[in-house]
């Protein structure tokens, strides 16, 4: 039997032999880090047979696949067994990874809260302990069935019921056997591999998702190889609390949520403030770049909706509004629009377009609105209304190449000047299921593949992951604590163009379809403000900041000389407020800094008589006396982004 391993060399195998076999045969050194095999790309573990010739590649615990099944065995194996050993009469659901960790999904009739998480862990250091071995047993679906009857688990009866397969279930045991549990697999050869782990929090969770079902508990976890790679996580976890938006938005008085409605945020005057700052800055940058700048309705009929296909793939994402329209014996539907993309080339499609006029470049600050699902809202990160910096750029399949390239270098620019350096980009090409000829693809791909060359950004190819109707970029940020966010995107897309019939006249003289880009920069401005917020620690760039300058008095016979700076700085365009309260300046320093304002200029006697300020910036415990007309200048010039 013949191997293929991953760097193109082979070797000779009996048919039948294991991953662990293989590893062996390659080296002791391999065979005593292997943890699990790839045969012809799928993850198997590491003592399946392998019965043909086959690529292999094994998997050792120090890589990310292998980091991803010590999380899986941990959660399958031995926090699903420590929670039946507490809590016998326990029903077990579901234990998937998940970003850095993992959770188990349970019933019990016992409350498990947060404060049994230190008694579990406890109890799965027992069992990891023991180094068991792992073993896996094929079984019919009568098999599995009687096995988990017999152990009175109702849900994982429920998941074989449901299986459309008649065997090869996989169950799980340790080495004693006193334990099973049905899962996809791979595990660890034995529990000795297990690293450094945390049980993190306790939450509740509807079965499938429902609300429907039955409530159960959710235990999360995190692991990781080492003790260091664990505090270092367990450490970003604490900064990303002390980071998180939600909080900080209300220590710094920038919006709220409300239960009247859910998903949508109330921006109070200071967040308002970052977010016309924001605006006015991505609006320049577009203007600037060929962009023209429309404005489409927010309610649609469903007619447009059907028309562009949204009606049947996002109808349940979309809120619904029925008028009886006058001289009419039927309702008329309509939709909030939950993209921009089918009004924009409405706008596109009104008069006649030639090849000359082409790229033209769309943009709208558009007002969106989808139905997410309550348990998945998160502050400003996934919301309910939303507006995107969103774009669409019609161009001849010629102009692909140079239209990615412009927006990659406007994208560049504008997460710099936001305090982005670097990002990542993803290209995805096509699906197996698509529209469109091989040839249009295969010109498409190229063109966003030798863009991103020539401007020389390093970037990964996603086989497979473009939508089905066109190749697609993917833009990643990596933040202050090193976590992604993907933001920008760019599509090509060759289908809606020919479901609304958007048309240009060509060279040639015969009527085409232009290419549609999708594209955005920011993504939503609710969530990439999110983004900023959480980047910062609140500490936003001083142009961008809800509050630039407060001027504080520390006696009132001085207050006349706050408002004289307050008027001087506002005709230099900064965001400057006085505060005249009754209070001792250390206690308006303390308030004002943890709204995080940047500048704090304090003001007594010997400030108004020498027509100085003394200056404190946030961070710093110093103050810096200076000329007013110093000061300003200096104010004035840190509110520009190109300094």
């Amino acid at each position: 039997m013949k191997i293929t391993l991953p760097d193109n060399s082979s070797r000779e195998l009996p048919e039948g032999s294991s991953g662990y076999d293989l590893a062996k045969d390659i080296g002791p050194g391999l065979a005593k880090s292997a943890v699990a095999v790839t045969i012809d790309g799928v993850q198997k573990d590491l003592h399946d047979e392998i019965m043909t010739d086959s690529s292999v590649s094994i998997i050792t615990i120090d890589s990310d696949e292998g980091l991803e099944i010590m999380r899986h065995t941990l959660t399958a194996q031995v926090l699903a067994r420590a929670i039946k050993n507490l809590y016998p009469k326990s029903k077990l659901a579901i234990g998937p990874t998940i970003e850095d960790g993992f959770y188990y999904d349970v019933e019990s009739e016992e409350v498990i809260s947060s404060d049994d998480l230190n008694k579990i862990e406890e109890e799965m250091k027992k069992i990891i302990k023991s180094k068991s071995s792992i073993t896996k047993k094929l079984v019919s679906k009568s098999e599995a069935m009687k096995v988990f009857k017999s152990n009175k688990e109702p849900y994982k009866e429920i998941i074989i019921n449901e299986s459309d397969q008649d065997d090869n279930f996989q169950l799980y045991y340790q080495e004693d056997e006193k334990f099973v549990d049905l899962c996809r697999g791979p595990h660890l050869p034995n529990l000795g591999f297990i690293g450094s782990f945390k049980l993190t929090k306790v939450s509740g969770a509807y079965w499938k998702g429902d609300s429907n079902n039955s409530m159960l508990t959710r235990i999360y976890g995190t692991a990781f190889n080492s003790d260091k790679d664990l505090q270092q996580h367990l450490d970003n976890l604490e900064e990303a609390l002390k980071r998180d938006h939600r909080k900080l938005g209300k220590e710094m008085d920038l919006f709220h949520f409300q239960d009247e409605a859910p998903g949508m945020v109330f921006w109070h005057p200071y967040g308002w403030n970052i977010y016309k700052t924001l605006q006015s800055f991505i609006r320049n940058k577009l203007d600037k770049n060929g962009y023209l700048e429309i404005n489409t309705p927010q309610v649609v009929d469903r007619k447009l909706w059907e028309a562009s296909g949204h009606w049947d793939k996002y109808r349940e994402n979309m809120f619904i509004t029925e008028i009886d329209e006058e001289h009419a014996n039927e309702k008329r539907v309509n939709a909030l629009k939950p993209m921009n993309c089918p009004c924009h080339v409405q706008v596109y499609n009104q008069g006649i377009r030639s090849y000359k006029d082409l790229p033209i470049r769309y943009a709208e600050f558009g007002s969106c609105h989808r139905y997410e699902a309550s348990g998945t809202m998160h502050g400003l990160m996934r919301v309910r209304g939303f507006t995107q910096d969103d774009g669409h750029i019609f161009c001849t399949q010629d102009q692909i190449e140079s239209e990615t390239a412009l927006f990659i270098s406007l994208l560049s620019e504008i997460y710099s000047d936001l305090g982005f350096k670097e990002f990542d980009i993803k290209l995805s090409t096509r699906p197996e299921v698509r529209i469109g000829s091989d040839e249009v693809w295969d010109k498409a791909e190229s063109a966003l593949e030798n863009a991103i060359k020539k401007l020389d950004y390093p970037y990964k190819v996603d086989e497979g992951d473009g939508a089905f109707y066109g190749p697609k970029l993917d833009f990643v940020l990596t933040d202050a604590i090193g976590r992604e966010w993907q933001c920008g995107t760019f599509q090509a897309d060759f289908n809606l163009p020919d479901r609304l019939d958007a048309e240009y006249v060509g060279e040639d003289g015969n009527k085409h379809h232009p290419v549609m880009i999708h594209r955005a920069i920011l993504g939503s401005f609710e969530r990439f403000i999110g983004i900023l917020i959480e980047n910062y620690a609140g500490k936003l760039p001083f142009w961008l900041a809800p509050q630039q300058v407060v001027i504080a008095s520390i006696v009132s016979e001085v207050n006349d000389y706050a408002i004289e700076v307050q008027e001087l700085l506002k005709d230099q365009d900064v965001r400057a407020e006085i505060d005249l309260r009754n209070e001792k300046i250390s206690y308006k320093v303390r308030d004002h800094s943890s709204k995080k304002v940047p500048i704090i200029l304090a003001i007594g006697k010997k400030e108004k008589i020498d027509q100085t300020v003394s200056v404190r910036r946030i961070g710093s415990n110093d103050t810096e006396v200076l000329d007013l007309k110093e000061a300003i200048k200096q104010i004035k010039k840190e509110n520009s982004i190109q300094h």
